[in-house]
């Protein structure tokens, strides 16, 4: 299976968008503050995109739970 570091990046940046809009609303929604929201989404962005593609390119190379195809 070959998955390209493209659909990697793009599958980094949607998921941050949907995590980074939940982590802040919770975030001012318990706090009621909106700057210490947006702070803490800042910061969620930057540091949890990098963690989650490292995460999916590692686990690209384990073969765990996949299986070749034959297509002939």
């Amino acid at each position: 299976m070959m998955v390209s570091k493209t659909r990697s990046l793009l599958k980094t940046i949607s998921w941050r968008i949907i995590a980074t809009a939940t982590t802040m609303y919770f975030t001012w929604l318990l706090s009621g503050d909106i700057s210490l929201a947006l702070g803490v989404g800042a910061f969620n962005v930057f540091v949890k995109s990098f963690l989650y593609y490292a995460h999916e390119r590692i686990w690209l190379r384990c073969p765990f739970g996949t299986k070749v195809i034959d297509k002939n």
